[in-house]
């Protein structure tokens, strides 16, 4: 009963990183520059050249400080965006690693809805490649239901009271309300809908891994385990047998 998309935490970064350029910031990866107090308070920046740097490293430093102001100042709208509603918000203040100070307005409202609205990645400039397939998918609260729906009527109910949120995009402020109100309004009305995360964001961002952990210490868990020559031996139908 998997749904996925390729929808999530990454290519919302993108999309702050394309924003940010369209407006002419430029994240500095901390590698490349060096600050330094001329005097109490006063701090200038230095560039500093490292030419053999790969444009994979270069962006993945960049995609951490944008995915930084993303968990700070971004917060999932209550109801879906557009912009005339959006046009006038106040800006939220974000100091970048290297001094500069940048103000984010709509944008902190824009892009966290693209989870539940990928058709909204066509209005990011420089996102062009990717708007076609975003333009076709579905949004967090359906993919939720269809997954749900795949699986056994006798457990849906619980399923839609046991909806847990985790990975780092789950760091998002309002996401959890967010998808709560929208799986509310599109659930079948016997449904009682209730999306959990931890109040940790910490515990959020690795919760599967920390999940993951605990059940492979398990004993019980154990007993389950399929090794490499059972596989090459009975192939991948043995785990049904295995793990009935």
């Amino acid at each position: 009963a998997v749904a996925t998309s390729p929808i999530g935490g990454e290519i919302l970064t993108d999309c702050l990183i394309k924003s940010l350029e369209q407006k002419g910031i430029t994240i500095k990866p901390r590698y490349s520059f060096k600050r330094k107090e001329i005097r109490p308070g006063e701090f200038q920046t230095v560039d500093l050249d490292f030419p053999d740097t790969t444009e994979s490293y270069k962006l993945y430093c960049q995609r951490a400080i944008a995915s930084d102001i993303k968990e700070c100042v971004s917060r999932a709208p209550d109801t879906p965006y557009d912009d005339s509603s959006y046009s006038n918000i106040p800006t939220t203040s974000y100091e970048l690693p290297d001094g500069q100070t940048i103000e984010v307005g709509a944008d902190r409202f824009k892009i966290p809805d693209i989870i539940f609205n990928p058709s909204l990645v066509q209005t990011i400039p420089g996102m062009e490649s990717f708007a076609e397939t975003a333009a076709s998918l579905r949004g967090l609260p359906q993919m939720v239901i269809e997954s749900i729906n795949k699986c056994d009527v006798d457990i849906r109910r619980e399923l839609f009271s046991s909806i847990l949120l985790a990975g780092g995009t789950a760091s998002m402020q309002q996401l959890k309300e967010r998808l709560e109100k929208d799986l509310l309004e599109e659930s079948p009305q016997a449904a009682r809908v209730k999306v959990l995360a931890s109040g940790n964001a910490t515990e959020r961002r690795f919760s599967v891994w920390i999940g993951g952990s605990i059940l492979a210490s398990l004993g019980s868990f154990q007993q389950m385990w399929f090794s490499k020559s059972e596989y090459e031996e009975h192939g991948a139908s043995y785990v049904q047998r295995k793990c009935p």
